[in-house]
């Protein structure tokens, strides 16, 4: 059931940004920044692939993937802004579950932000699944909403532009491999689903750890 679920996440990333090309990517990219489990390390690639297909250009795709993150990030800013500690975690508590957000990542972001203080909001956004969830720790402490957005921007583009490239050499070395792999989709399906079960396992690995820890 589980495979089933993964492999039609990974297929609609792919069927969202082969149909609506940049826009796809700036609303793939907006989800995932706004603290919903759609993998960068899915969709940036697979944007980068089309770039060495001669259908998307490089910077381009880069851009949309930047301007998502930030507007993802602005929702979950917001979030923690308006609402507050208290509400960020009452919602994660009572939602969270639904859409892989749980209460340990917010513990670890805020960890995060008190050490670093605002530079995290920049140097996250090279960082797997932290990222994504270090604009609520920054909204709560009511960071400065333009450094944020500037910091947020700036990584997001470097962090869009490492997994575009790597999409794209892919691309460009795909005819050596077309005598192992006939279909681009099966391939990209079988990679996205396996990094999103990383992705999964990952997540439900630290829970566990985390409930642990708070049972004792």
């Amino acid at each position: 059931m589980i495979d089933t679920v993964l492999e039609t996440l990974a297929s609609f990333i792919i069927w969202l940004i082969s149909s609506l090309g940049y826009g796809g990517i700036v609303v793939a990219m907006a989800v995932e920044s706004a603290c919903i489990p759609l993998p960068s390390e899915v969709i940036m690639p697979f944007s980068g692939f089309l770039v060495s297909q001669g259908k998307l250009d490089f910077w381009l795709v880069v851009l949309a993937g930047a301007v998502g993150c930030v507007l993802g990030s602005w929702i979950a800013y917001a979030l923690g802004y308006f609402g507050g500690e208290t509400v960020v975690r009452n919602l994660i508590r009572k939602f969270g579950k639904y859409v892989l957000v749980f209460e340990y990542e917010l513990d670890e972001a805020e960890e995060w932000f008190r050490k670093y203080g605002a530079t995290i909001t920049f140097t996250s956004r090279l960082l797997p699944v932290i990222r994504t969830f270090i604009s609520l720790p920054a909204g709560i402490a009511k960071m400065n909403f333009k450094i944020f957005t500037v910091y947020t921007f700036t990584g997001s583009l470097i962090w869009s532009a490492v997994l575009a490239f790597t999409g794209k050499k892919m691309g460009e070395h795909w005819d050596q491999l077309g005598g192992y792999f006939r279909k681009l989709d099966v391939v990209l399906v079988v990679i996205g689903v396996i990094v999103i079960i990383w992705y999964i396992q990952h997540k439900v690995q630290k829970l566990r750890a985390y409930q642990k820890k708070n049972n004792h």
